[in-house]
């Protein structure tokens, strides 16, 4: 069993939880996720990991509350109990001195984005940060990126706060050298930016989170096509080239089961 440390909320339906795991926490890097499982009858499913603090043996992950079990997992408490947290899996984020590094972050991915990015500014890069999240209500972790980025900028879908959709990141590429580009966010956002980045030429690592069960790469569930070739996020990834991703596909994989997914989430509402 793993105990919850913390649990707080960033923003509507969406929180960050800090688990007690103390040999995780000393070999966690930026860029790797864990396996839930809340209990005996829940299913098994991914979070990116949002830091690791090994003085106090905690891992922290970011998540919003959108199908059954993440609802289940919103409605834990601190000292509750996790029955499975199997990690840290995956490969983590390459963290070296490329030189001026551009993070952008949209909505509850920006929590692990700053992993990576207080990563990247202690191998002395110049960080900047990008914050988005659809309404200014869904911003996440803004001071935190704004503590370990060189400099910060926050945008909205609807320009409640900031600028008014990412297409200002054309006027950053344009007016500076951008050696590395690190995206984590919806699938849009990430697609967004690496259009942007293709035509600069900016190597752009993005973060894939595809349907996922086993984290192992016995179930295939996560595989993506990312230079043509088939890639499975949970031991070639999560981390890829977004110039390689086949965008379409990986859309049409993470809606497969979203009927699925609502008519749980309805039932377990009710059942509550």
């Amino acid at each position: 069993m793993f105990r919850i440390t913390d649990m707080r909320t960033l923003a509507p339906k969406t929180k960050l939880m800090e688990i007690y795991a103390q040999e995780m926490s000393e070999q966690a890097g930026p860029g790797q996720f864990v396996i839930l499982r809340i209990d005996e009858k829940g299913e098994r499913f991914p979070l990116t990991i949002a830091g690791a603090d090994p003085a106090t043996g905690t891992i922290r992950c970011a998540f919003t509350e959108v199908g059954k079990s993440t609802i289940q997992l919103g409605r834990m408490k601190k000292e509750d109990h996790l029955l499975d947290v199997v990690g840290p899996l995956g490969n983590g984020s390459e963290i070296k001195r490329f030189g001026t590094v551009l993070c952008v972050g949209g909505g509850v991915m920006t929590a692990p984005l700053h992993f990576v990015a207080s990563m990247l500014k202690k191998a002395r890069n110049r960080v900047i940060g990008v914050v988005g999240a659809r309404t200014k209500d869904s911003l996440v972790f803004t001071e935190d990126m704004q503590s370990v980025c060189n400099e910060c900028h926050i945008a909205t879908d609807d320009g409640s706060l900031g600028y008014e959709s990412l297409e200002f990141i054309e006027s950053l590429l344009d007016a500076q050298k951008i050696h590395r580009v690190v995206t984590m966010g919806s699938v849009i956002t990430m697609k967004t930016v690496s259009e942007m980045t293709q035509t600069h030429k900016i190597p752009t690592m993005v973060t894939l989170t595809p349907i996922m069960v086993d984290g192992t790469g016995m179930c295939g569930c996560c595989r993506v096509i990312v230079g043509r070739k088939t890639r499975y996020a949970c031991i070639d990834g999560p981390e890829f080239d977004g110039h390689e991703v086949d965008w379409d596909l990986l859309v049409s994989r993470k809606h497969a089961f979203l009927p699925e997914e609502r008519i749980a989430s309805l039932l377990y509402e009710r059942e509550w």
